[in-house]
């Protein structure tokens, strides 16, 4: 749970209540705070529903539709690893943020490889958690946004989070997938190192690793291997481009 003094009253918050209301589900078996959070979403204009314990979570994540779901690792009768897993499974996008206490890059990494989309290690500031919901909630396609995306034989499904390339599915890790769907999303564009880097990465800052070399390589032997003509494109100097040689 936040501390006290990283949090100010919500309501103080103009710029926050005039935002989009979300449906937030919050998986937390920590009564104390998991009313706390949903108290503190609904002060900002969220629509906020709880649950105690994993099996109580999964049937709630079936049930409705949420823009975000926030799951706790540790939870009573279902952890929150396989309440994501369950939801995978049947296709359900949803974005998830873990929140956990287990906060070391080793859990962290098997949270985000189970198929969270954001991981946020406790203690926290509501600050930052709601900042990084809303990050989650705007990734998520609106009703009157694309959904499947085709660039010559390639397809990328933003709901089922299926690629396929000349009607044979292509397996993606999930950065892979974030990467790959930016790209098509700006397809026929030069797509610059920075704004992978802000975009698909979240980072604000240049790293000074190799990051996207080897994200680029992946998606590459993945997308273009074994194909007559190659999709993903080096634009030297410049950033990388998807583009159908016969049109974007």
């Amino acid at each position: 749970m936040p501390s006290p003094d990283t949090w100010t009253s919500p309501t103080l918050a103009a710029d926050q209540i005039a935002r989009m209301a979300m449906r937030i589900l919050i998986i937390e078996d920590d009564r104390d705070a998991a009313d706390y959070l949903v108290k503190a979403f609904r002060e900002v204009g969220h629509v906020a529903d709880m649950a105690t314990d994993g099996e109580e979570g999964l049937g709630l994540a079936l049930e409705a539709r949420h823009d975000v779901l926030i799951v706790d690792r540790m939870l009573p009768k279902r952890d929150g690893l396989s309440i994501i897993g369950a939801l995978r499974e049947k296709a359900i996008d949803v974005p998830v943020l873990i929140l956990s206490a287990l906060g070391q890059v080793d859990d962290r990494v098997k949270g985000l490889r189970a198929g969270g989309d954001d991981y946020l290690a406790k203690p926290y500031a509501f600050s930052e958690l709601l900042a990084r919901v809303e990050v989650l909630a705007r990734r998520r396609p609106g009703p009157n946004e694309e959904t499947v995306y085709r660039i010559g034989d390639l397809a990328l499904d933003r709901l089922s989070h299926e690629v396929t390339r000349g009607g044979t599915e292509i397996l993606l890790q999930p950065r892979e997938f974030r990467l790959l769907e930016y790209l098509m999303k700006h397809a026929g564009q030069v797509v610059t190192r920075t704004m992978l880097l802000e975009n698909v990465w979240d980072y604000h800052f240049d790293p000074q690793t190799n990051v996207i070399d080897v994200h680029i390589s992946r998606l590459r032997s993945k997308i273009d291997k074994g194909f007559a003509r190659p999709l993903l494109h080096t634009i030297r100097g410049a950033g990388y481009m998807v583009r159908d040689a016969k049109g974007a």
